[in-house]
């Protein structure tokens, strides 16, 4: 690979990394092609883009972004072959993962970048698959925050039918 071919991939990877507000580092080392093929298919059907690149240019790629971001704590899994998995969906490629060593015992999980929060390790792929997206937040917050009113409608409405039927029973005692 010549220079200028180094610097065009790290231009793209540091594109590609800088714009994604979900990222995943794994190794996929030893598998088949056919497996590889059918793990690179089950991304495309669940739009996550993969990617492979030596370690020393996804570093590079990192090292020019702001130190706000956190990618330096990402350096310590650029160990060995390194697949990025690139999502819209925060949980998306841990699912993805998880259903595919079901099978298989690759891809091993080296790091996920969410939201400039890093985390480090295969251990970690539990907690990733619990995350919940942005929607699911919101509907969940919207959820809390409807509860206390329907409550209140709730205990004003039986409210008001006990009343009516006290009334109605001194009605009927009062005759």
């Amino acid at each position: 690979m010549t220079r200028e071919d180094k610097t065009a991939a790290i231009a793209v990877l540091k594109e590609e990394l800088s714009n994604a507000p979900f990222f995943y580092l794994a190794d996929s080392s030893t598998l088949t092609v056919a497996k590889i093929n059918k793990f690179r298919r089950m991304c495309f059907e669940k739009d996550i883009t993969v990617k492979v690149a030596k370690n020393t240019l996804i570093q590079k790629a990192l090292e020019n972004e702001p130190e706000s971001k956190g990618y330096a704590a990402l350096f310590e899994a650029l160990r060995g072959p390194t697949t990025i998995l690139i999502s819209s969906n925060p949980k998306a490629p841990a699912k993805l993962i998880e259903e595919f060593r079901r099978t298989e015992s690759r891809p091993i999980l080296k790091a996920a970048y969410i939201d400039s929060s890093v985390y480090l390790g295969d251990d970690q792929l539990v907690n990733l698959t619990k995350l919940k997206s942005k929607d699911e937040m919101v509907g969940e917050i919207i959820g809390l925050l409807q509860s206390p009113g329907r409550r209140l409608a709730s205990q004003l409405t039986a409210s008001g039918s006990k009343i009516a039927g006290i009334v109605k029973t001194l009605e009927e005692r009062g005759e």
